[in-house]
């Protein structure tokens, strides 16, 4: 039996063990590329691969489990024992990890009397019944039981959140009852306030931290937190940050591949170890992008996981990969490394794409939902709803010939407001309140607002806060007063084959448009949504995730697992009636003018 021990330096099977670790996360890459994202790992001369569980994938709804498809951890857990890598795992119940609520599931948010990730023992039953599913995955593969999972972390960065250790505890503990035996660890920022906060160290929880940079100042200081509570322990960096995510609107992030690769020889050759995050980014697929916290405006972020990682989106290597594996080949000349595996992504021209129907939102609410009706508004996940869109509807009677002061009270994230289904209004986060001012033309009207849960805070204390409750939360005011008499179609548009295509379509409201294009054999491509505004696309039925006419990434990355030989769908849910009657497939990302420009 294998074994792996946390002393003054790590040991596997007895040996001393310099953890080389790279993040891939399962479920942002199709399981069809799960081999050739760990095998360039290996390639690189890496021995370890490291991912996180989100619960929001696994747990969908309470008591209702998926590990199938790309929520196949044993499937994926299984593809690196094989390649003869180790693997650390991270199934805290917040991940972070720039996903949808830090991966907590939003029906959560259902019971306003609890307090998730915290001691609450109502949210610790519900840890505990995910846990119940889950370690049955792990618990078998752990290094002591034949497997090569060598580490579990309690929880991920709760010293950048709370300091509440009977709660970090007691994960400990449901973890420890359900058979968990290899080492423990924590990963925190790396100054004295975040560790102390953050970390078990007197319960002999292996601390960890996070950074991406300096070394040698950022080992001092976690070497010296150990030895203030008498531990000899190895130095490990368990995120050590190769790029950056992106936020809509903003400029592409990029870190310099020269730059990265002397911070790593920096960083090993001080004797610590390290976890790329990440190795490999990957995608957002569906509605499950995170959002950065902000005061007022919450950045939410792209659909595209790229992180300016050693592989890209693809998964093909970067210049920082051959980089990598030159420091590798210098500091660790026995392990092995190899060329990588490359992919070829195609393309397909406009006019070898049909468009086949154009239909609208709607035209199609009765088939895609059935209303929930209530006197008030009620919030997304009230109606047990977790992602993507309300549509609200209720009736509005003239009062005056002047314009009506329209309001939406406390709604997230982004309100389009429609009069007899004419555009109106859309307004954005600390925008939704302001006065609307619109003269209704009729006696009696129908009022709709098209609410998008554009992704909940993955990070820092708005965590908790009825921001992170979507949809509309209070109310709508008409002139001074609350409208009553509601319908509510919820949209997590899980199945789009039951759009009508002969329904109709008014212009320049929400609509789906359906294309064709035909491959000779499954491949990757990316969507160019150019000439579209905002909104989701769907390949074969699946969601690829979200598009905005803001950018900074103009395509959407359709791995070839999503994609079959002959015909296959392209569908566009599209909520600004801006829509083009052509679309291209390319064969490699398209960034906007900024990063063209030159602008970092």
């Amino acid at each position: 039996m294998r074994t792996f021990e946390v002393r003054d330096q790590f040991l596997l099977d007895g040996e001393p063990f310099t953890i080389l670790s790279g993040a891939i996360h399962y479920f942002r890459v199709h399981p069809s590329d799960w081999h050739h994202s760990l095998y360039n790992l290996k390639a690189m001369g890496f021995n370890t691969v490291e991912t996180y569980m989100p619960w929001n994938l696994h747990e969908p709804r309470p008591g209702e489990f998926d590990f199938e498809g790309i929520a196949d951890l044993a499937r994926f857990l299984d593809e690196a024992t094989e390649l003869g890598l180790m693997i650390i795992v991270r199934p805290t119940p917040f991940s972070c990890g720039e996903w949808e609520f830090g991966g907590l599931p939003a029906w959560l948010l259902e019971d306003r009397s609890m307090r998730p990730r915290s001691r609450d023992p109502k949210f610790l039953e519900c840890v505990a019944r995910y846990y119940d599913a889950l370690m049955p995955i792990l618990v078998p593969r752990q290094v002591t039981h034949g497997g090569n999972i060598i580490m579990m972390q309690v929880e991920n960065e709760y010293g950048s959140y709370c300091e509440d250790k009977e709660y970090l505890r007691a994960i400990r503990d449901l973890m420890l009852e359900r058979g968990v035996d290899v080492p423990l660890c924590t990963s925190d920022g790396p100054w004295r306030g975040c560790l102390r906060a953050g970390t078990l160290i007197d319960d002999d929880v292996l601390v960890t931290g996070n950074f991406g940079s300096r070394a040698a100042e950022n080992f001092a200081a976690l070497k010296a937190f150990h030895e203030e509570h008498g531990k000899n322990w190895p130095l490990m960096c368990m995120e050590f940050w190769d790029g950056w995510f992106n936020r809509w609107g903003e400029n592409v992030i990029r870190r310099d591949a020269q730059d990265l690769a002397d911070s790593v020889r920096e960083l090993l050759e001080l004797g610590g170890s390290i976890n790329l995050y990440m190795f490999h980014g990957g995608t957002n697929f569906g509605f499950m992008n995170g959002c950065s916290a902000r005061h007022t405006h919450d950045l939410h972020q792209v659909t595209s996981y790229d992180y300016d990682a050693p592989l890209d989106e693809e998964g093909n290597p970067t210049e920082k990969w051959y980089l990598l594996r030159d420091v590798v080949r210098d500091l660790f000349p026995g392990n092995w490394t190899a060329d990588p595996l490359v992919k070829t992504a195609v393309s397909v021209p406009a006019e070898k794409i049909e468009l086949t129907g154009r239909s609208g939102l709607f035209e199609n609410l009765s088939n895609l939902a059935e209303p929930v009706r209530s006197l008030y508004p009620q919030c997304m996940e009230d109606m047990g709803q977790s992602y993507g869109y309300v549509l609200y509807r209720t009736q509005v009677e003239r009062d005056t010939c002047e314009p009506e002061r329209i309001r939406v009270i406390d709604g997230r994230d982004r309100a389009q407001v429609y009069v007899n289904e004419k555009h109106v209004a859309t307004q954005y986060q600390e925008h939704i309140g302001e006065d609307i001012r619109y003269a209704l033309p009729e006696k009696n009207n129908q009022l709709d607002v098209l609410l998008e849960n554009m992704g909940r805070v993955n990070y820092g204390h708005k965590l908790l806060a009825d921001t992170q409750r979507k949809g509309i939360r209070t109310g709508v005011c008409v002139d001074l007063h609350f409208v009553l008499g509601w319908e509510a179609y919820c949209l997590p548009l899980e199945d789009v084959s039951k759009v009508d295509y002969s329904a109709g379509w008014a212009g320049g409201t929400p609509s789906f448009s359906r294309f064709e294009f035909t491959l000779d054999e499954p491949a990757d491509t990316y969507i160019d949504t150019t000439g579209f505004g905002k909104g989701v696309a769907f390949v074969n039925g699946t969601n690829v995730g979200r598009y905005w006419e803001i950018g900074p990434i103009a395509t959407l990355y359709v791995p070839h697992g999503m994609t079959r030989a002959g015909v296959n769908e392209l569908v566009l849910f599209e909520t600004e009636g801006t829509v083009c009657d052509t679309i291209s497939l390319r064969s490699e990302p398209l960034i906007n003018h900024l990063e063209k420009e030159g602008v970092e």
